[in-house]
């Protein structure tokens, strides 16, 4: 999975684009992805990877961006219950703690 980031984030530079990633850092309790997984953000809004099997990438996607034009980098915590997880019919709870930084 690295080298798949490695290779997209090579093509983007390439191409001139500036690019952000958000690594897992810790988890805690169920999570769909280990630390270490990464989501990578160009500053044409591009993505590649995932952290959370799609559950917060999104917001992932907005905050990568905001690093773009803030240069400061950020750590951010998502997390849910099993339970509260299983109602809203995502496949697990646990938290996750991303650091998002230029790349």
């Amino acid at each position: 999975m690295l080298n798949e980031a490695i290779v997209a984030r090579e093509a983007w530079i390439t191409a001139g684009k500036a690019v952000v990633a958000a690594t897992v850092i810790r988890t805690w309790g169920s999570s769909p992805w280990p630390a270490g997984s990464r989501f990578l953000v160009s500053s044409d809004g591009e993505t590649h990877g995932s952290v959370s099997g799609g559950c917060v990438e999104e917001d992932l996607r907005l905050r990568a961006l905001r690093v773009l034009e803030t240069g400061s980098p950020e750590m951010v915590s998502y997390g849910i219950s099993n339970e509260d997880a299983f109602q809203v019919g995502l496949a697990c709870g646990g938290t996750i703690e991303v650091f998002v930084q230029p790349w």
